[in-house]
């Protein structure tokens, strides 16, 4: 527990008081912290002496623990322009991880890699496009982590590179998005020398897409599908193969139309005969549309990882999965036909006209109202709340009662109210996640991880930055529940230390990084989470605006009085609701983590110029 040297003044920083989880799962007790050149030196019941210079976290009360892993955001452009990360620092996260879902910005040039990220996940191309233009200086993987390790990251970044990515890259944003295209062998062996450079140089392994419902954006081959979804089943193996044999990782999103794809990456994940391939499949959810879906999650675990002796994990939101939409400026519209129709049309006013016309109007009544069709939205506009309108008397009632009001379909009472006030009107609904019971038999199944909060998406949309600090208030009701009612309650869903460690060292072990950790010899990446803060704050809305991306306002948590204080490499940059001055601009503490390699010590602080700060 303890570690040696105490003099006076030995310390940059000092923890006192705080029960003190190291991210193993391991009960927590109360301990002191010294914290000298980003290392965690010593965890101790014993006093220990600051300096005049030391920084002192009274601790007593709360709770500290290695900083939380994000294991799927899209932050890829923003961190660019943005590298402070601030709204998923401000919660206690000190590592995130990007490049998901097919898409990364290593390979294709700007253009592309805007028409790729932009209507897939609800972000302005127009500045997307601008901070890769401006900040992309690299050719290669290994540069391309060069070139992040120049700029003030607040949190610790790493990433996998994307399907898409490599696919365009090789082939043509065109070519790669026609599905009569198959890669040539010459082609398929760059392919695969381009994830061989990009795990060389410490990448986490590669994330593909075989949903059809994500679509391109841009002018040149709008409403197509991803790259990677006109893979075969060929390509996929050649991947596989190199990640199975190099211990990396494979991130996928499945078809969400037929499903059966799920039992392919379960089965490439298994171990029978040959090593098993580290796979991590979204999502493990209990969606209103299909209730039966979240009973499907354990058997497949179980399947992939018992019997084939497999690496298969589910990535699991551990809050309700709620969404806002202004007018029809939602990823779930792409699950259909019309609703794919109206979002090709970027123009308002065309899109307007395709609304108003009543042969469309009968093509979105059938599609909405298909009783058997895949979905993730349950499609019932009674299960709404209207949010913001022009119209003040809407304002908090359901589409489905304005529709029986006006004695109209429900689907005509929403196009109508697009029509008229357009993105003036939004709207609330909730997708997934909604029972408690089943959300926390989820979140203790074997072979469920924390994931997919899907931060720096999908801006206007949702809001999960503070997913941790989510979890944490569920497992502290329950715990206090226990305390309270003892003999009906029993023993929480999950306990606190089983909590910290599927949010902070289970992810680091399962992507092989070098973080989730906070023992003795490891960086010192933590968060101090005061457990009088784990209340209604934790589930209130809020929006902000994002500089960087013309002044947008994106949705956001805000739950600083449960979130004392963030630290990335041994320097506190988030404390009382503040952050440092300079934070994100002359202040950096994180950096690229590569797989496999042990990251000791403070990062350099640079300025965006990439020079270092005195």
């Amino acid at each position: 527990m303890s570690g040696a040297g105490h003099n006076s003044g030995d310390f940059d920083v000092i923890v006192r008081g705080g029960l003190w989880f190291d991210g193993t799962g391991a009960p927590g007790v109360i301990r002191n912290l010294g914290i000298r050149d980003g290392v965690v030196v010593t965890a101790t019941p014993d006093d220990l002496p600051a300096g005049p210079d030391t920084e002192v976290i009274d601790a007593h009360g709360r709770w500290v623990m290695p900083g939380f892993v994000d294991t799927h955001t899209h932050y890829d452009a923003e961190v660019l322009v943005g590298p402070g990360l601030p709204e998923s620092v401000r919660h206690g996260v000190t590592t995130v991880l990007m490049g998901n879902c097919s898409i990364s910005t290593v390979f294709v040039p700007p253009v592309d890699a805007a028409d790729l990220f932009s209507r897939v996940e609800a972000l302005p191309r127009e500045h997307v496009l601008s901070a890769l233009e401006k900040s992309r200086t690299w050719r290669t993987p290994r540069e391309y982590i060069e070139a992040l390790n120049t700029l003030p990251l607040g949190p610790n970044v790493t990433a996998f590179v994307g399907h898409s990515d490599i696919r365009a890259s090789v082939m043509g944003l065109g070519r790669s998005t026609e599905a009569a295209n198959r890669p040539t062998r010459a082609e398929l062996a760059d392919i695969d020398a381009r994830v061989e450079d990009a795990l060389d140089a410490g990448f986490l392994g590669v994330s593909t897409m075989t949903n059809p419902w994500d679509k391109m954006d841009g002018d040149r081959y709008r409403s197509r599908t991803l790259p990677s979804t006109h893979a075969s089943w060929s390509e996929f193996r050649r991947l596989h193969k190199i990640l199975r044999r190099r211990g990396r990782t494979l991130q996928a999103v499945p078809n969400l139309n037929t499903k059966y794809d799920v039992a392919f990456f379960a089965l490439a994940s298994t171990g029978i005969g040959r090593k098993p391939m580290k796979t991590s499949v979204l999502a493990a959810a209990d969606t209103k549309a299909e209730r039966w879906v979240n009973r499907i999650f354990g058997p497949i675990a179980f399947a992939a990882n018992r019997i084939g002796k497999g690496a298969f994990r589910w990535q699991h939101l551990p809050t309700t999965f709620e969404v806002y939409s202004d007018g029809i400026d939602l990823v779930v519209f792409e699950e259909f036909g019309s609703g794919r129709a109206a979002l090709h049309l970027q123009d308002e006013l065309a899109r307007n006209d395709l609304l108003s016309d009543e042969a469309y109007r009968r093509w979105f009544r059938q599609d909405f109202e298909k009783k058997f069709s895949p979905r993730v939205w349950h499609r019932d506009f009674d299960d709404t709340r209207i949010v913001e309108c022009p119209d003040a008397s809407l304002v908090g009632r359901s589409i489905g009662d304005v529709a029986r009001e006006r004695r109209l379909h429900p689907v005509d009472t929403f196009l109508d109210l697009v029509v008229e006030y357009g993105r003036k009107f939004r709207w609330h609904t909730v997708i997934a996640n909604d029972r408690a019971k089943v959300a926390d038999r989820l979140i203790r199944t074997p072979g469920v991880t924390v994931g997919f909060s899907d931060a720096g998406a999908h801006l206007r949309n949702m809001a999960f930055y503070n997913f941790a600090i989510c979890l944490l208030r569920r497992v502290h009701d329950a715990e206090k529940k226990g305390v309270h009612d003892a003999g009906k309650a029993g023993r929480p869903f999950l306990t606190l230390p089983e909590a910290v460690h599927k949010l902070t060292g289970e992810l680091g072990d399962f992507y092989g990084i070098d973080a989730g950790y906070l023992r003795v010899g490891d960086r010192a990446d933590f968060v101090v989470v005061d457990p009088a803060g784990l209340n209604g704050d934790v589930d209130a809305y809020h929006e902000a605006p994002l500089a960087e991306f013309g002044g947008i306002r994106r949705m956001v948590n805000r739950n600083d009085r449960a979130v004392a204080a963030t630290a990335v490499a041994g320097r506190v940059v988030f404390r009382d609701g503040r952050f440092v001055p300079g934070y994100g601009r002359t202040v950096g503490t994180g950096r690229f983590l590569r797989a496999g390699v042990e990251e000791r010590g403070p990062a350099p602080i640079r300025t965006p110029a990439g020079e270092p700060v005195a």
